[in-house]
């Protein structure tokens, strides 16, 4: 293969914070070694449906526009999360949604516009359609992220250090509202898969439980371990709950179980369980259920909240703002050493090349012997096992 001269770059995956910098990595790079840089809106709806673009979709990039962009809050580029070229909805002459695959069509758009590579910025749920498009044929080099940090492979995705900033922040701010309130805060944030979020940020704060979906947990126990702390002199408490956490088999005790939402239970008879999320968001469902149950076992006040896809927003922390770059520039390095169907993964501390079959249908989950498990179990936070 040759070094390409003309590389183009999109976000795959959902929104996190700082991706501009990952964008400006790219382009300060690739400006080093005199390629030029496209930008794709959307992930690839630039380039399926250029008719909606005022600029047809696609953006030139140059060093003197991107370059005060890392520190920014926004995408330029904005994202593709819900752009799959294989599964692309479409309305029929019967007027009826169905999907369809355009991949092919995207691959005859980049050979249009002179494209030689992709660099994508993408999460595990992405990474399998750029996967599908280099076996295509598409010289591609991905970037992960993720503020669940739950992409395989790499010690650390893009957007997980500021999204573990804001939560610790906001976190400090529910328990200092717990204190003065004289309750028990239990807050859910994001971790459908793994808990890598609620936990870091839980043992920050010195909560007094953290819920994880590694470890199925047991309310009775967590009940307990509040109530040994609840003093006149600590009259409050705070639980940190992953949207995925789930009760172990007798870990709710039924007479204090909550019922299904009637809402839910009354769309279909599938509709109460995980099963059913499509039909309802599940946002806080978690928080609430947690709290629910302790109130009664404690028998002191609770409330619950959920921060959702807020920890999202803002500026991203220094941190990412160097791990942003890094990855763009080493994603163009990547592309320099005739890389292709690779993923730049941080390995402390090089940041390496790892074939995108290594990181497929894989979530990086928080061991049983994690540091971090350690670290909470010797602070005396319980993980409700």
């Amino acid at each position: 293969m040759r070094a390409p001269t003309r590389i183009a770059i999109a976000i795959g995956g959902g929104y996190v914070p700082g991706l501009n910098a990952v964008i400006n990595g790219t382009v300060l790079a690739a400006s080093e070694l005199g390629w030029a840089v496209i930008g794709i809106r959307d992930g690839f709806d630039g380039l399926l449906f250029p008719d909606r673009y005022q600029d047809g979709g696609t953006v030139s990039l140059a060093p003197n526009k991107v370059e005060s962009s890392s520190s920014s809050a926004g995408a330029i580029l904005g994202t593709g999360v819900r752009s799959d070229p294989f599964h692309v909805r479409t309305i029929d002459a019967d007027n009826r949604v169905q999907e369809v695959d355009r991949s092919d069509a995207l691959m005859r758009a980049l050979e249009a516009k002179q494209v030689d590579a992709v660099i994508s910025v993408v999460d595990s749920r992405a990474l399998s359609i750029l996967w599908k498009l280099h076996r295509k044929g598409l010289k591609t080099v991905c970037v992960p992220e993720s503020v669940e940090n739950d992409v395989a492979v790499t010690l650390l995705s893009f957007g997980f250090n500021s999204a573990l900033s804001f939560t610790t922040e906001m976190l400090d701010r529910m328990q200092q509202a717990a204190r003065a309130t004289r309750k028990i805060g239990v807050v859910e944030v994001l971790g459908e898969h793994a808990g890598w979020l609620a936990l870091q940020a839980g043992i920050s704060v010195c909560a007094d439980a953290v819920l994880i979906p590694e470890i199925p947990y047991h309310l009775a126990k967590v009940a307990a371990k509040i109530c040994a702390k609840l003093s006149a002199e600590r009259p409050y408490g705070l639980v940190v709950v992953a949207e995925g956490a789930t009760p172990a088999v007798n870990g709710v005790p039924s007479s204090v179980a909550p019922s299904a939402h009637p809402l839910r239970a009354s769309l279909s008879p599938l509709a109460t369980g995980p099963q059913g999320t499509h039909v309802i968001g599940r946002c806080g469902h978690a928080a609430e259920t947690v709290a629910l149950v302790l109130q009664r076992l404690t028998n002191h006040e609770t409330y619950a909240l959920a921060l959702g896809q807020v920890v999202k927003g803002g500026p991203p922390t220094a941190v990412d703002r160097q791990l942003g770059l890094g990855y763009g520039a080493g994603a163009v390095r990547a592309l320099a050493e005739n890389r292709s169907g690779v993923m730049v993964a941080f390995q402390p501390p090089d940041l390496t090349f790892v074939p995108l079959g290594d990181a497929l249908n894989k979530v990086r989950t928080v061991s049983a012997t994690s540091v971090f498990v350690q670290t909470a179990r010797s602070l005396g936070i319980a993980l409700g096992d």
